[in-house]
């Protein structure tokens, strides 16, 4: 029996699969449409049901796919189906091909309409005047801490938390050219030359500038314009501006990871796999801070982050970002903001939102 014969049963029924699975594929969308229909004005992107779909959808299944492979093809039919109803626009800091790009495309899929921002404030901005649906915005990486200017805005801006996102982040030196030979300078975003501080200093001369710049999406235009230059930047940018890796995955910590919040105008309901941040500051009194952590011991509340950064209303003065496991309308979460707001100075809810599915 030659391979072709062999081969031909299991090509047939990829083909009958195909069928069906094309078939079933658009029934799903004619219901997404009707519940769009049935929705009318009301918010279509509801992540704690787009949450509870990729759990149940991980929990049936059998392989051989992985489980995180199973969620990216759900996550986008589901991106595909929702675009039926509206598409979704969402803002990131640009240019196109940076990090919080592709964790846009990672929480909502390709059928959404990406907005690059100049700026993180700018991304914020077009959602609060209802210009777009949602931003996509780094809050923490797990090498270098927390990205200072989200956690500032997040203290006065309007938006909810409603989803959250996390990225392994891979870092690649590209060129025009493909040899690291006469490379004069490296662009880079500031804390991706952090990431890789020890890799720069193993393998490129001392006398090689390093110089910080907006993105990694801008080092690697900047590289695609210049010979004698290099970017750290990912993978998408490489491709988007044509240039060579001359090395893979030179982050220093192997598990380098981010951390983004989805926010937007509206509030998410519990799926009984949550976490909810918080802002707080603390009255000026000895044994303050103290006094901010004993509601979450009192009530048994998982806390998962707690932050200082300093408050703009006064010299000396710090809030505090706080992140715990639940949800604010757990009875449980509920009487501890109870507690915290009448120990606290201020408290602002961030956000309830479905833990990142991985």
């Amino acid at each position: 029996m030659s391979d072709n014969d062999q081969l031909k049963p299991h090509r047939d029924a990829i083909d009958n699969i195909d069928e069906t699975v094309l078939r079933l594929l658009n029934e799903r969308a004619s219901h997404a449409h009707a519940i769009g229909e049935l929705k009318g004005t009301k918010a279509v992107y509801r992540p704690e049901r787009e949450a509870a779909v990729l759990q149940r959808i991980q929990a049936l299944n059998q392989g051989p796919l992985p489980d995180e492979a199973v969620a990216r093809l759900f996550r986008e039919v589901m991106s595909e189906c929702l675009a039926v109803e509206r598409p979704l626009s969402i803002t990131y800091l640009g240019p196109q091909g940076t990090f919080t790009e592709q964790a846009a495309i990672k929480h909502f899929g390709h059928a959404a309409h990406t907005l690059p921002c100049i700026s993180i404030d700018e991304c914020f901005r077009q959602v609060e005047a209802r210009q777009a649906d949602y931003v996509v915005a780094p809050v923490e990486n797990s090498t270098e801490g927390s990205v200072g200017r989200s956690l500032d805005l997040l203290v006065s801006t309007s938006l909810t938390a409603c989803g959250e996102v996390v990225l392994r982040i891979h870092h690649h030196l590209l060129r025009r050219v493909s040899h690291v030979a006469n490379i004069r300078k490296v662009y880079a975003h500031a804390q991706a030359l952090a990431q890789c501080h020890e890799w720069l200093s193993k393998n490129l001369p001392n006398d090689v500038a390093r110089i910080s710049v907006a993105s990694n999406a801008e080092a690697a235009r900047l590289a695609s314009e210049d010979e004698s230059a290099a970017a750290i930047a990912s993978q998408t940018a490489a491709e988007r501006y044509q240039l060579s890796a001359l090395a893979n995955n030179i982050e220093d910590e192997p598990n380098n990871t981010t951390r983004f919040l989805v926010l937007g105008n509206q509030n998410t309901s519990a799926t009984g796999r949550d976490k909810t941040s918080l802002i707080v500051s603390a009255p000026n009194k000895a044994g303050a801070v103290h006094g901010l952590l004993k509601p979450f011991s009192n009530h048994g509340v998982s806390m998962t982050k707690l932050e200082s950064r300093p408050s703009r209303a006064g010299l000396w003065e710090y809030v505090f970002f706080i992140d715990i496991e639940g949800h604010h309308q757990d009875k449980t979460i509920q009487a501890a903001l109870k507690e915290l707001s009448e120990r606290a100075a201020f408290v602002k809810l961030i956000g309830s939102y479905p833990t990142a599915v991985l």
